[in-house]
């Protein structure tokens, strides 16, 4: 150590500090350091040659499922069905979310000439939305027919929703605006511009009648359909969902707090700080955030490696939930208590929300969940992930 330009060093008998004797039938043979890791899926699907960022399973055929990645292609494949898959052809960038309609007969995807980056079907089961980080918007019947084309963002589009109660389209872009068409006809309907940044997530509220849309702006802007007005605007988010009463929106930050927004007034009804311990550094950011379908309950996850339950009612903690690494996403197991989580390490998580407890664990993927999603008789859940697979 003193110095470096000596050369190789070697060690001689002068050196050893001591000696112990070992017997050799102590020493483990070779194979026994060899552990497979475990895979508990059912069915592994592989037709994707990238990184895997969207999934969604069809709300009225339990085994009909949507993926979408980095490798700018779609698919619809069946669960169980190996020889079974179709490609939707003609995106040339990432596909980044998806969303099945409830009746399931037509479907749009984003994908274009550049990544597809976004999915959705339209609540009636007709159609399913998809978006490309080309700007595009692509509709496509179930068996991945290519039926009309929606264009005018000018950056890549983040997220697609459906109305809750007709054939409009919502999507946001990487251009700072959300914009609104018609599905039927391909009119748009409505630019909303006001986002300094990417608007990264939002969504009609579920009467139909409100958008909120989120932006790496950090901003909640809320917005009159009707006008393209933005109504209020609230500081500081990364995610949100909104209530069944379209009344509230839970938003998550990069700093590590929740807020609970009054939709109507715009006002902040609850907020609550990051659960990180000052003592470990500075707050993770919030990742995914939900009101539970059936409890007065919010949850939210995130890079602190926590899953909260927050009881809205007394503004507090029911349950903080650990994971080994990140969690990335989480799905509702339909209305009941359980939720499921999705993490960094490939490993995806079911807690029983009304005691806190993580009742399963899920293994086979090699690197982080992107997405989840539930099948329509809630006996499949299917994950996405960075390793290229579903």
């Amino acid at each position: 150590h003193e110095d470096e330009e000596q050369g190789e060093v070697f060690f001689d008998e002068s050196d050893i500090i001591d000696e112990i004797d070992v017997d050799e039938e102590d020493l483990p043979d070779a194979e026994d350091d060899i552990v497979e890791d475990s895979d508990d899926s059912i069915h592994i699907f592989t037709g994707h040659t990238g990184e895997l960022y969207a999934v969604a399973c069809s709300p009225t055929d339990p085994v009909l499922v949507a993926t979408g990645g980095g490798d700018d292609k779609g698919f619809l494949w069946k669960i169980s069905h190996a020889d079974w898959a179709s490609e939707l052809q003609g995106h040339t960038d990432s596909v980044s979310s998806l969303a099945f309609s409830h009746d399931g007969q037509l479907l749009a995807s984003g994908g274009h000439t550049d990544s597809v980056s976004s999915l959705a079907f339209s609540h009636d089961g007709q159609l399913l939305a998809s978006g490309g980080f080309d700007g595009l918007v692509k509709v496509w019947d179930t068996s991945g027919n290519l039926k009309s084309t929606l264009e005018g963002p000018g950056g890549g589009i983040e997220w697609i929703k459906w109305h809750p109660k007709g054939h409009l389209i919502l999507a946001g872009s990487e251009d700072c605006t959300v914009w609104m068409w018609n599905a039927d006809n391909g009119s748009c309907l409505n630019v909303f511009s006001g986002h300094g940044a990417s608007v990264t997530c939002g969504d009609f509220t579920p009467d139909g009648k409100t958008i909120c849309t989120g932006s790496e702006d950090a901003t909640l802007r809320i917005w009159n359909p009707r006008s393209g007005e933005s109504i209020h605007v609230v500081r500081g988010l990364t995610c949100l969902s909104i209530s069944s009463d379209s009344t509230f929106a839970v938003t998550g930050s990069k700093d590590g707090s929740v807020h609970v927004v009054n939709i109507t007034t715009g006002k902040v009804a609850s907020s609550w700080a990051s659960q990180t311990s000052s003592t470990e550094g500075n707050p993770e950011s919030i990742e995914c955030v939900s009101f539970a379908p059936k409890f007065p309950w919010a949850v939210s996850g995130g890079m602190d490696r926590n899953l909260t339950i927050w009881d809205l009612q007394n503004s507090s903690p029911r349950f903080i939930c650990n994971h080994e690494e990140g969690v990335t996403c989480l799905a509702w197991l339909g209305a009941s208590k359980f939720l499921a989580t999705g993490c960094c390490d490939g490993r995806i998580c079911i807690w029983n929300c009304l005691s806190g407890e993580c009742v399963e664990t899920f293994k086979g993927h090699e690197h982080a969940i992107q997405s989840l999603s539930v099948s329509s008789n809630l006996e499949f859940l299917v994950s996405v992930s960075m390793d290229g697979t579903a």
